[in-house]
C-alpha cells in the first residue's frame, strides 16, 4: 500500500490534483500500476500542459546528515548551493568560496534551510 502523497510523487502531479481527481488516501501497487499503464484523460492533459520549466516535485537532501524528503518547489526558491536541516549550524557545510556571498533561506520543505552562494557584484 502506498499513500496518496507517494502516488502523487510517482505520477508527478501535485497532491491537490491527486485529491481532486479521487485518488484514495491509500492505494495498492496494482491500483497505482493501472494509473501508470492506462492514465485517465485528466492525467494525460496534465502531462501535456507541462512547460518543463519547474518540476512538480524535488528531492531535498540535507548536506550534513543526509535526511531526505520530496517537496513541492516554491516560486521563491533560488537554486540552492546546499540544503541543511534547520537544527544544523550553517558552518557544518563548507564555507563560501572567495568572491561569493552566502544567503540563507528558512522554511524550505518541512525542516530545511536553503543556502545560496552567489558571486559578489562588481562595483
Amino acid at each position: 500500500m502506498i499513500t496518496r502523497r507517494e502516488a502523487a510523487q510517482i505520477l508527478d502531479i501535485p497532491l491537490e490534483m491527486a485529491h481532486r481527481h479521487g485518488i484514495p488516501s491509500r492505494l495498492s501497487d496494482a491500483e497505482l500500476g493501472e494509473f501508470l499503464d492506462n492514465p485517465p484523460a485528466w492525467l494525460l492533459q496534465s502531462r501535456a500542459n507541462r512547460t518543463g520549466k519547474r518540476p512538480v516535485w524535488v528531492q531535498l537532501t540535507c548536506a550534513v546528515c543526509g535526511f531526505s524528503e520530496a517537496a513541492r518547489p516554491k516560486k521563491w526558491w533560488p537554486e540552492f548551493t546546499y540544503v541543511i536541516c534547520a537544527h544544523h549550524a550553517p558552518d557544518e557545510v563548507p564555507q563560501a568560496a572567495a568572491g561569493l556571498v552566502r544567503s540563507e533561506y528558512e522554511g524550505v520543505g518541512s525542516r530545511f534551510v536553503g543556502i545560496v552562494d552567489v558571486a559578489v557584484p562588481e562595483a
